[in-house]
Parts: C-alpha cells; sequence; structure tokens
C-alpha cells in the first residue's frame, strides 16, 4: 500500500489494512502473506504491519530470497 503524502500518518494505512484484515477473516481466510521492499524507504509500510501482528517469513508463491524483498504473514 502506499498513501498519497497528504495524508500520511493520518490513519489511512490502518483503516485500509484493518478492512483487509477483516474481510479476509469473513471469507474465512486463514492466513495473509505480503512482500514489501526492504529498504529503509519501506520501513513505515513494515512498522505498519508489525502493528498489525504480521510476522517475517521466507518467500511464498514465485518468489525467490532477495535482499530487496521483504515477506510478511499474519495467522487469522
Amino acid at each position: 500500500m502506499k498513501t498519497s503524502p497528504a495524508f500520511n500518518r493520518r490513519g489511512v494505512g490502518s483503516y485500509l489494512l484493518n478492512h483487509v484484515i477483516d474481510v479476509a477473516d469473513q471469507r474465512g481466510y486463514q492466513q495473509l502473506k505480503l512482500e514489501t521492499g526492504s529498504l529503509a524507504y519501506f520501513e513505515p509500510a513494515r512498522k505498519l504491519y508489525t502493528k498489525f501482528d504480521f510476522v517475517y517469513c521466507g518467500p511464498f508463491g514465485g518468489y525467490r530470497e532477495d535482499p530487496h524483498n521483504v515477506f510478511m504473514l499474519l495467522d487469522i
């Protein structure tokens, strides 16, 4: 997710992520997985995901281990 700079730190990302988690739960999903960047630019995103209890994990799907990627998951 990327929030417009005009709306940074105003809860938009949290609102959207909470909605995604709620919908996944309603649909009976057991887990959410995501990929984001490892650079400092992506630190706010990683902090948001950890705030919502996402944990770091290995690559999934077609991804491969890469120093520029970070993988996270949330058990629902």
